[in-house]
């Protein structure tokens, strides 16, 4: 049997989130190089603030501005920093509790080994270059030398007067698929110019992608079947609203195409044709990019396109939709 296919995929997207007036009001305070925390009803002053009071559960109103110098509280050291990590060589992460505050904040602390971190460690912010109003603003603590003066690192001055309401944060997910061996022959089949799906024994029925079992019947399925490129358009829906990451510009059309011989439709792109003629029994056939642009991949196909054959009759289809 073939090796079944492995390929690195990575999910991301930017996530946006309002900010709100209490971590709105810290942002802020990043930007301009100042350090807010919050009084809670108790008497702490917290780092980031509480958006609401852990007592009373009233919002936050009591904003104080606190010290960029404080003191380790507790660490762990990195010694393998991974993507996205303030660092790309070892550091450790560490607990502050800057003065005028009771509650320690967590970020990246810049020593070179284990060996120069100590619980009681005097520290200070190192601001970054450009400060935007986020958590990053803070590039990181260092150490402070012993008899150095604790004074806050210098920053310059924020050019900006309104308050920070939101921000963008990138979410990135990396990971390995190992397709399956039915997958892998749906695959390897694309990079021949081939569609392959699967026939099920016991009823017959010819699935695209295929899969290990039937999922009518849970007979195994093990009949490799090569599909038509042409097939009907069962469904559709006209794309008109841009979105990110999108290729190509409204209107076009995202249908489900049963191919011939196939008993489930394959969702892919109609084009060739203006999206308002596009309609339910339209024949269409596959077109597949230029074959030194294939890969293992669905996307080797560019799109379907009208064959100009007449439409198929409903009843030839309708147990599909």
């Amino acid at each position: 049997m073939s090796r079944t296919l492995q390929a690195p995929v990575t999910v991301a997207f930017d996530y946006t989130r309002s900010t709100g007036p209490v971590i709105g009001r810290f942002f802020s305070g990043l930007r301009d190089g100042v350090v807010v925390g919050g009084r809670t009803s108790s008497g702490e002053v917290v780092v980031p603030p509480l958006e609401f009071d852990p007592g009373t559960h009233e919002a936050t109103t009591d904003f104080v501005e606190v010290s960029s110098v404080g003191t380790v509280t507790s660490w762990t050291w990195v010694p393998q920093p991974v993507k996205a990590q303030p660092f790309d060589h070892p550091f450790a992460f560490a607990l502050v509790t800057l003065d005028g505050a009771t509650a320690p904040l967590l970020h990246a602390l810049d020593v070179a080994s284990p060996e120069d971190v100590t619980t009681g460690m005097r520290v200070r912010i190192r601001w970054a270059e450009e400060r935007t109003g986020a958590i990053t603003d803070i590039a990181c603590f260092e150490p402070l030398a012993p008899g150095e003066a604790e004074t806050p690192n210098e920053v310059a001055a924020s050019a900006h007067d309104e308050a920070v309401t939101g921000v963008v944060v990138p979410v990135s997910l990396d990971y390995n698929y190992a397709a399956s061996p039915e997958e892998s022959l749906f695959y390897r089949g694309l990079n021949e110019g081939r569609i392959m799906g699967q026939r099920c024994p016991t009823c017959q029925k010819v699935y695209i992608p295929p899969r290990s079992a039937c999922p009518a019947d849970g007979t195994p399925t093990a009949e490799e079947v090569e599909l038509s490129q042409t097939g009907t358009v069962t469904t559709f829906c006209i794309v008109n609203v841009p979105f990110l990451g999108q290729k190509i510009t409204p209107p076009y059309v995202s249908a489900y195409v049963l191919l011939d011989g196939a008993d489930i439709a394959v969702l892919h792109l109609i084009l060739g044709v203006p999206a308002e003629e596009v309609r339910m029994g339209m024949r269409v056939k596959a077109v597949w990019k230029p074959k030194d642009e294939w890969t293992f991949s669905l996307e080797n196909i560019d799109h379907f396109a009208p064959t100009g054959d007449p439409d198929a009759d409903f009843d030839t289809y309708k147990h599909h939709l």
